[in-house]
């Protein structure tokens, strides 16, 4: 998965780098077709202090892309809450198409049962 990290009034250290990108590989147990994730981070003093960190997440799978954004005093813990969005988000994907790909076996059985009679 390539990550492309977009920071805005913040200073991209290696730590912080790293940080993201073991969060976001995290995510690939979930989906193996995970293309690349755009992350943006964003400072904005204006806000309080309670809001001041910004992390947005852009993440390219097959089928529809997923965001995620969140808020947070603290830039780990924004972070930390954008990446259990996108598990959430991961898990609803994986079960929707789990439950389809059921339901259609269900109905092939059905229907193969039902024309042998």
């Amino acid at each position: 998965m390539q990550i492309h990290i977009s920071p805005r009034n913040v200073k991209l250290t290696a730590a912080l780098h790293g940080y993201v990108a073991e969060k976001l590989e995290s995510l690939e147990h979930l989906a193996d077709g995970i293309i690349g994730a755009h992350v943006a981070i964003f400072h904005d003093q204006s806000r309080a202090n309670k809001h001041a960190f910004v992390v947005k997440v852009h993440l390219a799978v097959p089928g529809p892309d997923l965001h995620a954004e969140d808020h947070g005093h603290e830039l780990y813990h924004a972070i930390d809450a954008v990446v259990a969005k996108l598990d959430t988000q991961l898990r609803k994907k994986h079960s929707v198409k789990t439950k389809t790909t059921r339901a259609k076996a269900r109905k092939a059985k059905v229907k193969r049962l039902t024309v042998g009679v």
